[in-house]
């Protein structure tokens, strides 16, 4: 009899399982880096295995130090409505190189896709920062991890199974100033990481740059002071 009772326990917890993940459909996530260069966009498309009808769609995505948004450009496509997000924290130090500089988080909110009921997208500019000189290597690798998929519905109920509440300082809505309850899901990444490749100088040539720099910036003073010596004007 007991060994009945673990069986029928153990089934039972088989098709709550089941259950809970037909309720679940897998949320599919897929990153990509438009352009090329230093200078790139971020495309960022969710499918949610659910309909989400009156929610607002987020992607949570951390930034590692070799890439960043500047906050200035963000700011200006904001005003003219053509991106929306929050970067965390809001200021960025665009000069910094990447061994100097720090992570950042970035929300981006999604636009509805017209063409599907589920699908969501949006893309946001950013920029590969410098790298220190590489040895026997021309390329730095920055890997961008899949993002987490964010839901804040103020009207409807998320199934608890599904989502769970997630510590977001960022309002439901890009326009609104206050903080909302974010909920997040396990989700299905179309790749684990994205790679962005960033060109890098040779450590081998550090010595040969210098000496071309001293030697051109000795050059060019020497010019611009022949210059000012035979068409400048000088009074004793």
């Amino acid at each position: 009899m007991a060994g009945g009772r673990r069986v029928g326990a153990g089934l039972g917890a088989l098709l709550c399982a089941l259950h809970v993940q037909a309720a679940c459909r897998d949320t599919t996530v897929t990153q990509e880096l438009l352009k090329e260069g230093f200078h790139r966009d971020l495309l960022v498309k969710v499918e949610l295995g659910e309909d989400a009808g009156g929610c607002a769609v987020a992607a949570r995505t951390r930034l590692p130090p070799g890439i960043y948004v500047d906050s200035y450009e963000l700011a200006m496509l904001q005003q003219q409505n053509l991106t929306k997000a929050v970067l965390i924290p809001d200021v960025t130090d665009v000069e910094a190189p990447e061994y100097l500089a720090t992570a950042l988080v970035l929300v981006l909110y999604l636009e509805l896709d017209p063409r599907c009921s589920r699908c969501f997208r949006a893309a946001v500019p950013v920029h590969a920062r410098y790298h220190r000189p590489a040895e026997g290597s021309q390329q730095a690798l920055v890997v961008l991890e899949s993002p987490e998929v964010l839901l804040c519905c103020c009207h409807s109920q998320l199934a608890a199974e599904c989502w769970e509440p997630a510590e977001v300082g960022a309002p439901c809505l890009a326009e609104n100033v206050g903080p909302c309850q974010w909920h997040s899901t396990t989700h299905r990444p179309a790749r684990e990481e994205l790679m962005l490749e960033v060109p890098v100088g040779l450590r081998e040539h550090s010595y040969l740059v210098c000496a071309l720099t001293l030697l051109t910036t000795l050059l060019c003073a020497s010019l611009i002071l022949a210059a000012t010596c035979r068409h400048g004007h000088f009074s004793l």
